[in-house]
């Protein structure tokens, strides 16, 4: 398929990145705030940042619509509909976990008369702004029709989060955490940036329709179609944006700064930057794709792959490789962080098997995939965000043991995870893979599938620990200091996370049939027949 190359409307771009707008300006509302000495306007923080969420989501579902976003210039013009509604309600999930824990010794201190109010040392407004910066940078991937603002939307979705690290606990190893994930977020920075050069450079140009047509109508070198310098760069832009998503070769990072970072932070981590890389690869890969593009070669008709095999050679062994790492990483970890990390590593590798399997079938299963990760792997952390030992995080097995028997709703909401990670009917996560591994055998596919099923009964391992500890586990001296925290907030998360992973299967049909639609305009997009009647020509003449 060729795409018909459009000039975009500035205007459209406007309107549809209205949402991003009103974050930004939450951005600057609550870092005011959270620097007021009055406490119930620094309290009032989280609860602000909640509403922007929501006004977001609002703004969203009024200006998404197929007209506005085709005169945008977007390859995929109905995927911002979907991905900001998605992202801002994990977010606010995420708020309700994070709310009570910044700065709340800090707080305890200043209403006891223990310490002075210092707007120097409060962090709560800052943490918050960063939170809301980050998400809107997720959000501007969705509505991607340029390199440029690829580039500035996957910064500034992840520069925020250098920063929410740093301060989420306010010791020595979050700080360390920080650092790591400061500099390896550079060096992905530089890859995938060099990768757009390269593009640039094939190309002439960074429009991304402008692009994918200029790609298509050039002289075939081979098979795979794309010139040999296009390739290059989109494989160093495969690979630079696999930082994002935690997966090889990128993936070094992700245990330290998962255990350095406060429980909260580390929920936004397993989510946010995750959900950042699949959208950035979402609207890159079809530059090279051919969807059922159908040719003349020696006489023949031959119908196109979907990527390049380069490049899909790159997906399959980062897809493979990722799962393979990561559930073998989380086999050999007791604390619960670490072993989270690996798993988050693991599920990008399954989030792969979905964007090698194309657009149609395989770009649907990944954001359905996406919802019931976000809320699965919320649940978990909001679950660890709820406990405390010694005024510390949970972050051993050790320390779950027998949670059955003094938080036992926590305990439930942590096996329903566990358990729809694994991928067990009837919960969300079953539904999840069974999209995935079904749209990767519409693919041809089936040697990925299978590799993807031995290492979820890999991961049954892992993951059933985290069901057998806090059930069947007995409590021991160690986990008689365990305590939940003060706040509510955590707790409630968690139950209406594990609560979402039980129910969500209700609306099966209904969030499925969502995730279609924001991608079932790609098909849609206007065909050059004089390109089609090109490149048949060049074929024909080979």
């Amino acid at each position: 398929m060729t795409i018909l190359a459009s000039s975009p409307s500035m205007s459209a771009k406007l309107a549809l990145i209205a949402p991003e707008i009103l974050l930004l300006a939450g951005a600057v509302l609550v870092a005011v705030l959270g620097l007021s000495r009055n406490a119930s306007l620094r309290r009032a923080v989280p609860l602000v940042t909640g509403l922007f969420l929501v006004g977001s989501i609002v703004v969203s579902a009024i200006v998404t619509t197929p007209e506005r976003s085709v005169q945008a210039g977007l390859l995929m013009p109905m995927l911002g509909g979907y991905a900001k509604a998605l992202i801002a309600s994990i977010g606010l999930l995420l708020v309700m976990v994070a709310g009570p824990s910044i700065d709340r010794r800090l707080e305890e201190a200043f209403d006891s008369g223990r310490a002075a109010f210092d707007p120097i040392r409060v962090m709560r407004g800052e943490f918050f702004s960063f939170f809301l910066l980050s998400i809107a940078g997720t959000m501007l991937i969705a509505t991607t029709s340029d390199l440029i603002w690829l580039f500035l939307a996957l910064e500034l979705a992840s520069l925020p989060t250098y920063v929410m690290v740093a301060v989420s606990r306010g010791t020595r190893r979050a700080q360390e955490a920080a650092v790591k994930y400061f500099f390896l977020g550079a060096l992905s920075a530089a890859t995938f940036l060099y990768g757009f050069s390269l593009l640039y450079g094939a190309t002439g140009t960074l429009e991304l329709q402008e692009m994918a047509a200029r790609l298509t109508q050039a002289e075939y070198i081979d098979a795979s179609g794309v010139p040999t310098l296009a390739m290059l760069g989109a494989v160093l832009a495969i690979l630079g944006i696999a930082f994002k998503l935690a997966a090889v070769p990128m993936h070094f990072y992700a245990a330290d700064v998962y255990e350095g970072a406060s429980a909260s932070t580390t929920a936004f981590l397993g989510f946010m930057p995750k959900i950042a890389g699949v959208l950035a690869l979402m609207v890159l890969l079809p530059v090279f794709g051919d969807v059922g593009r159908t040719i003349l070669v020696e006489g023949q008709s031959v119908t196109m792959p979907w990527l390049p095999a380069p490049i899909a050679a790159v997906l399959w062994m980062v897809a493979v490789l990722t799962m393979t790492l990561g559930n073998v990483g989380a086999l050999l970890q007791r604390n619960v962080k670490r072993m989270l990390a690996y798993s988050s590593i693991a599920q990008s590798g399954y989030l792969m098997i979905g964007l090698l399997s194309g657009p149609e079938a395989g770009f649907n299963a990944v954001l359905f995939y996406l919802l019931g990760y976000g809320v699965t792997n919320t649940a978990m952390f909001a679950v660890l965000a709820s406990l405390e030992r010694n005024g510390e995080d949970v972050e051993t097995l050790d320390d779950l043991a027998g949670l059955r028997t003094r938080h036992p709703v926590l305990a439930w909401m942590l096996a329903a995870s566990a358990i729809s990670l694994i991928g067990m009917p009837p919960l969300i996560g079953f539904f999840g893979k069974l999209a995935l591994f079904s749209s990767a055998f519409e693919a041809g596919q089936s040697t990925l599938v299978i590799v993807a099923a031995v290492n979820s009964a890999i991961s049954a391992f892992y993951y059933l620990q985290l069901v057998a500890v806090p059930m069947l586990g007995q409590p021991n001296a160690r986990t008689e200091t365990v305590q939940a925290v003060p706040s509510a907030w955590p707790r409630l998360a968690a139950i209406v996370c594990g609560v979402g992973v039980i129910l969500l299967p209700l609306g099966l049909d209904r969030l499925i049939r969502a995730a279609s639609t924001s991608t079932e305009q790609l098909a849609q997009t206007p065909v050059s027949p004089t390109d089609d009647a090109q490149a048949s020509a060049t074929g024909a003449a080979r």
